[in-house]
């Protein structure tokens, strides 16, 4: 406002806001799905490469692959979102299969009982784990480490080291549904629930508070050590599901089941856009992680690439991912 003996001018300056352009709007849902981005790119890649790559055998067949790996990195999203880290679920995932076989060919057990209670197996050692981290003030890894070493053992114990037949129930979890094999089907189900809970819940959305500032999520009044030791819980759950399944396919349990699926449940959810640093995550993004791990192996395979490289290309995906997560965050912030 500017004056002039008796005549007042009045300036105002309009701020205009601009549309980011295309190209901008383009980078920034690429750098938000960068993910399926690289799934869409990698598919792609490898039908030039091999045109049996995307026939309908090969599709299931990658379902099949995925499947026991997502339903843990399921489990395990719920965990990363709220900061933390499970390292047992492998071990878990063979005691729960273990536990019921043996029920089932040592002691009689009907089939259905048995598959309940690899179910529970894989819920109370979550739970014990969730118990240390929240009331016994142990930090997730060690923890989890501690629980992994734990069920291990425990299999080893139970089975001798030896393989153990499996009930019909569980056997039926590798089987096929008509055209569709159950593992994905149970996939399919794991994910609706982790969907579920993550986005539709008021669970849900205490773990994501939890995540982003555990302390300012316990002065607003939400429980936090209570949810810990649920999340842990489901996390195991999962697991337990996870091997179960594993076990259906082979219709046994292998006291060397799930060594090292830890590792690649925990890249799935992150290079499905999870922050390990925690307050993110998605079970979408989990179910494209693990889809495009199993992308990978599945066309290297086809590739005749050997089994030693295949560890090193995984190696590279989860540095690259945690990596892009670091140059997310900092754009971001």
């Amino acid at each position: 406002m500017i004056g002039k003996g008796n005549i007042i001018v009045t300036t105002a300056t309009t701020a205009t806001t601009q549309k980011p352009s295309v190209g901008r709007r383009i980078g920034s849902w690429a750098l938000n799905h960068g993910a399926l981005v690289g799934l869409i790119i990698l598919c792609i890649a490898l039908f030039i490469a091999t045109p049996v790559f995307l026939t309908v055998p090969n599709i299931i067949n990658i379902g099949i692959q995925a499947a026991v790996v997502a339903i843990m990195a399921f489990g395990m999203t719920f965990v990363i979102v709220t900061s933390g880290i499970d390292l047992s679920v492998g071990s878990v995932a063979a005691l729960s299969a273990m536990v019921s076989a043996w029920m089932f060919s040592n002691v009689g057990l009907p089939g259905w009982l048995t598959l309940i209670i690899g179910l529970l197996i894989g819920l109370l050692a979550g739970a014990a784990s969730g118990l240390a981290i929240a009331y016994g003030k142990l930090p997730a890894f060690i923890a989890t480490l501690a629980m992994m070493s734990v069920a291990r053992g425990l299999t080893l114990v139970i089975s001798g080291g030896t393989p153990v037949a499996t009930s019909g129930a569980v056997n039926h979890l590798g089987a096929d549904l008509g055209p569709i094999p159950v593992p994905v089907i149970m996939l399919a189900l794991a994910g609706v629930v982790c969907w579920f809970i993550l986005s539709r819940t008021v669970l849900g959305r205490s773990l994501y508070a939890i995540g982003g500032n555990e302390e300012a999520a316990r002065l607003s009044g939400i429980p936090v050590r209570r949810i810990l030791v649920a999340v842990y819980a489901l996390a195991g759950l999962f697991a337990g599901l996870a091997g179960l399944v594993l076990a259906g396919r082979l219709s046994s349990a292998q006291p060397q089941a799930g060594l090292g699926y830890e590792l690649d449940a925990i890249a799935a959810v992150v290079i499905g856009g999870a922050s390990l640093s925690g307050g993110s995550g998605k079970a979408s993004g989990t179910f494209i992680g693990a889809v495009l791990l199993a992308v990978i192996r599945n066309g290297l395979n086809i590739l005749n690439v050997s089994s030693f490289w295949q560890q090193v290309v995984i190696g590279c995906v989860i540095a690259l991912a945690v990596g892009f997560d670091v140059f997310r965050s900092k754009k971001e912030s």
